[in-house]
């Protein structure tokens, strides 16, 4: 008989209700109201304690019959435990739908953000990148797109500190401690109104107790372009021209002086990819210090990411701080402290997304379209040379890319202080206040300058009406929040436990811009300096602010962990859609059934957990900018004016009978079932999940009479039904070898159910340098949103086609339809597209669906190996049944819009000509009408992507101790090492325009990276 007192760390007050029992044996019993246990047990068993919220422990017995404990709370050991909302929770406890990323695998990718290595880790949560760009925007989308128009991204909650429009590149990667996800609405319900697209919760290192460690890691590596694209050679770029423009001078002018188009057979050209692209680099340095004692525990990290881009003049660096202080300043009484600061500043043209004047000032269009070769009578390098002075046109300009690319100064400057402090109180043995409160302070500043070198400021750019010209533009956003919780865990007859949470929060967000554009700089030589010498235009400065109150609660009822109850609610009064606070009310229930604890399956030695869950909950999203409770000066030339007092929802609620706009709102239903076999050595994960959102803010048509054509009405409805699957296995397990896996898959299905009044779908168009007016995308009811339409592609005209009235002249058959074109004007050559209805003409009528812009899965599978020192992790990840609508195909595979002197792809030298009647590609000059979206160029964006491969080697702990270090390991990662896709773009992985109506558009995007990077990591 074993007998002793179990303890909570740090307060030496007893513990209630936990649980102990001898390892692989059966014998078990829980602590007395004392905090006495009484136990059988063997000289050499080992006891086992376990409690909800704490550190598993483990004890020999070692002949004793007195074992006293100490138990830590698990917020110390927070990779044994899911952190959920305001509190963490044993995963085998657990009533939600609630994904945990492995953070370890996570920092083993060299990237700039966790959100770029969050990728593939998750089921049900899709990562993707806008571009390649340094910087450049992640989406993480949960579950589908529950909204149509307004945000869709997740909830942060970082330390306890809601944070809406957070920049993950802001956080270092090497902070983190934990990352869970919160996916049904049960689990997101005490986040209210904010928590309709799921939530992120972080969890970032704190001190422990112990011996002070200090942790320094160095890694450095270089960055290459995945693939370039072919673009034609000095032959085939010359006969081009000569074939499609015949009658104008520039083509002819390469075969001046006697010379062939046949002399340029062997002629290397120029291809400025090679100069536009260059070796990136990158260098990450992490110092940490971090220890304590039971009273007082501490942490201070710094960081260094340090970023060169692949394409020139493009990268970032980012400087981050972090400290925090964890006291125990009394047996009832703690008390915390956490800052962090972060200097994110990222430079280079943003790429992909709508520039100023045309989508012809693009890097990589300009990059592509510059002509191969120079002119046989021009002096001076062709890669010298400003501009392509042949190509200007009162609608056409063409710059040398790499000299506007070295001009280029456009910065982007993200400054972030956060301080936040809690105090937690145990009132009672089993009541605990804990009131937190905090402030984030998020400075951003844009600074642009585009002098005579660059595209947008040369003054033979016949679009350039501003001359040399810059702007600025700052945006402060300040926050603070406070978090007060009150939670009473008790557990009655040792089989009852019973946890309440109470919960009074409050919020504002203020957000102040100002900033001013300027044009005709007179002197060139002082830079952005200048900017104020210009004559200013398009002022900037706006103000606004939105409160939130909140209340609520969560109540967990758990019977011997066998039945498990959660009921959640939370009220929440926000001022972003009125000038007082406007309320909702947000449920959420969830129910567990552990089997494996019944005792019929006792004693079975295969299944090790069998749980079903289920949940159901209702949640809101608020992030919907344009309504803010805005108070705002507008200085445009609109000539408008709202003084400060004035809300801008005001003014048109006013116009539109008061009516009550508010939160787009989801309801959700999960089932879930969790399987352990062989001692949790196989574990699976089941979901099917159904949300509805409705209550969409949708523009809506309003009667004449009202004064406005449109309005924003909650109105439309959207539904995402999946399943997702998560499976890990511990393969291998011996001592010099082992052997994890990890597989994650989820699908999603997507459906439109409602719109405005009288519409059947939302309808849009995304702009190219070909002046394409039509729509592309739709979201039709009844259908998947971001659904892309346009003519059915059947390859080109042929001869068969036409009849032939005398030598030469080609008139098209009566039975074959026309493309659009007159038909007298369509020739052997032209495209040729389907005519659905069979009226004998391609119009608007046989306009379809030709492609879906959301996948029909994604996953992730990783693989971590370990033999003796060496350690390999393996990362695969996947998305497929999306499609890619391609559009600079439609620019370099045909030249619509007919710019002379315009380089092409190399595939494009596979065009139909007389000797050469292909389907592939048209004739020079034979695009049809302009405007007409086909399947020509839509591609199967499906890909799989050994996303990471990262190999450690730790030296021998008796070599270290020499050095007086702990750990030293040495390793080599690399990120997007090979990708396997029918894609014929830079990069699958690419979504440069809206990523939930205008999903998988391809338009001059900056590649996704090759990274290798080498590093060590020190322990002392």
């Amino acid at each position: 008989m074993v007998k002793g007192r179990v303890v909570e760390a740090g307060t030496n007050s007893i513990m209630k209700g936990v649980t102990v029992t001898v390892k692989n044996g059966t014998s078990k019993t829980y602590t007395g109201e004392d905090g006495t246990y009484s136990i059988n047990a063997g000289p050499d068993d080992i006891l086992v304690f376990t409690f909800i919220s704490m550190k598993p422990v483990e004890e020999r017995v070692a002949g004793r019959t007195t074992v006293n404990i100490t138990m830590e709370s698990k917020e110390e050991a927070l990779g044994e435990v899911v952190v959920i909302g305001y509190n963490t929770v044993r995963r085998g406890d657990l009533t939600g739908a609630v994904g945990k990323a492995n953070v370890e695998d996570m920092a083993k990718a060299p990237v700039s953000s966790f959100a770029e290595a969050l990728a593939g880790r998750v089921a049900g949560v899709q990562v993707s990148s806008v571009d390649g760009q340094p910087g450049a925007g992640v989406n993480i989308m949960v579950r589908g797109p529950g909204s149509l128009t307004q945000d869709v991204s997740p909830l942060y909650v970082i330390d306890g500190f809601p944070v809406e429009d957070f920049d993950p590149a802001t956080l270092n990667p090497e902070d983190i401690e934990s990352l869970s996800i919160l996916k049904d609405a049960s689990s997101t319900a005490i986040y209210g109104s904010r928590a309709a697209n799921g939530v992120v919760l972080i969890q970032t290192k704190r001190g422990k107790a112990g011996k002070a460690s200090i942790t320094f890691g160095a890694s450095t590596g270089f960055q290459l372009e995945r693939k370039k694209m072919e673009l034609m050679s000095p032959y085939e770029y010359i006969r081009y021209q000569l074939e499609r423009f015949p009658s104008t001078a520039e083509g002819w002018r390469y075969l001046a002086g006697g010379k062939t188009l046949e002399d340029y057979k062997d002629v290397k050209g120029e291809d400025f990819q090679d100069y536009v692209f260059t070796k990136g680099k990158v260098n990450i340095y992490n110092l940490a210090l971090r220890g304590g004692n039971e009273q007082t525990k501490y942490s201070v990290s710094g960081s260094l990411f340090d970023q060169e881009g692949i394409i020139i003049n493009t990268g970032l660096k980012r400087y981050t701080g972090r400290i925090s202080l964890d006291h125990t300043v009394s047996k009832r009484i703690k008390v915390g402290f956490t800052a962090g600061y972060s200097d994110v500043t990222s430079w280079g043209q943003v790429i992909s997304s709508t520039p100023t004047s045309s989508t012809s000032s693009y890097v990589m269009f300009r990059t592509w379209a510059y002509r191969p070769i120079g002119f046989p009578d021009s002096e001076g390098s062709l890669v010298e040379e400003p501009a392509d002075e042949s190509s200007i046109t009162p609608s056409d300009f063409r710059i040398n890319p790499v000299l506007d690319l070295q001009n280029q100064y456009q910065y982007n400057y993200n400054e972030q202080f956060e301080g936040l402090g809690n105090v937690s109180i145990n009132i009672l043995d089993d009541l605990v206040l804990k009131v937190s409160g905090g402030v984030r302070k998020n400075g951003i500043k844009y600074d642009k300058f585009f002098n005579s070198k660059t595209s947008k400021g040369s003054p033979n750019n016949p679009n350039n009406l501003d001359g040399i010209n810059g702007s600025v533009l700052h945006t402060k956003t300040n926050s603070w929040s406070n978090e007060n919780t009150l939670t009473y865990t008790k557990t009655f007859n040792q089989k009852h436990t019973i946890t309440a949470l109470g919960l009074l929060s409050f919020q504002e967000n203020k957000l102040l811009s100002d900033g001013y554009s300027s044009r005709m700089l007179p002197n060139e030589s002082l830079g952005f300096a200048g900017l104020n010498e210009g004559i200013p235009y398009n002022p900037v400065n706006t103000n606004s602010y939105n409160t939130r109150s909140s209340y609520g609660g969560r109540l967990d009822y758990n019977f011997d962990s066998r039945y498990m109850v959660t009921l959640t609610f939370r009220a929440d009064g926000s001022s972003k859609f009125a000038p007082g606070n406007r309320w909702g009310y947000f449920p959420g229930a969830a129910i567990a059934w552990n089997m494996h604890n019944e005792s019929f399956m006792k004693g079975n030695g295969v299944i090790s957990n069998s749980k079903l869950r289920g949940s159901f909950g209702v949640v809101g999203n608020d992030r919907v900018g344009d309504f803010s409770y805005i108070s705002m000066l507008i200085t445009s030339t609109n000539g408008y004016g709202f003084n400060n007092a004035t809300p801008l929802l005001a003014v048109y609620q006013s116009n539109l009978g008061n009516e009550d706009l508010t939160w787009e709102r989801t309801t959700s239903t999960d089932v879930g079932y969790e399987l352990g076999l062989f001692r949790n050595r196989i574990e699976l994960t089941l979901d099917l999940y159904k949300r509805t959102t409705d209550n969409l803010l949708l523009n809506a048509q309003l009667p004449p009479t009202v004064g406005f054509s449109t309005a924003f009405k909650n109105i439309g409805k959207i539904e995402n039904k999946g399943l997702e699957l998560t499976l890990n296995a511990s393969v291998v397990e011996s001592k010099d070898f082992s052997w994890e896996s990890s597989f994650n898959i989820a699908f999603n299905k997507n459906k439109v159910l409602a719109l405005t009044e009288g519409q059947r779908s939302l309808d849009n168009a995304v702009q190219t340098d070909v002046n394409y007016s039509d729509n592309l995308y739709t979201s039709e009811i009844g259908k998947p949103s971001g659904m892309m339409v346009g003519y059915i592609w059947e390859g080109n005209y042929q001869y068969a086609d036409f009849n032939e009235p005398a030598p030469g002249v080609y008139v098209l058959k009566p039975e074959v339809p026309s493309n659009g074109r007159p038909r007298n004007t369509i020739q052997p050559g032209d495209i040729k597209y389907r005519d659905l209805n069979g009226d004998g003409i391609v119009n608007s009528d046989d306009k379809t669906i030709i492609g879906r812009g959301q996948p029909i899965h994604t996953g992730g599978f990783v693989n971590n190996f370990r033999y003796k020192g060496f350690s390999l992790n393996v990362f695969f990840q996947w998305s497929y049944g999306a499609n890619i609508y391609n559009a600079n195909r439609i620019t370099f595979e045909g030249n619509p819009n007919g710019r002379r002197n315009m380089n092409q792809f190399a595939s494009y030298v596979n065009r139909w000509t007389p000797e050469n009647q292909t389907n592939e590609h048209f004739r020079a000059g034979g695009e049809g009408v302009i405007g007409y979206h086909s399947s020509k160029y839509l591609e199967d964006g499906s890909y799989l992507r050994l996303k990471t491969v990262a190999l450690d080697y730790a030296l021998p702990a008796g070599f270290l101790k020499k050095l007086y270090m702990t750990n030293l390991s040495l390793s080599v990662a690399m990120q997007n090492i090979f990708t396997w896709t029918k894609y014929t773009g830079l990069d699958p992985e690419v979504s440069t325009r809206n990523n939930i109506l205008t999903p998988g558009y391809d338009y001059s995007a900056y590649p996704q990276p090759r990274t290798i990077t080498f590093g060590l990591k020190a322990n002392f």
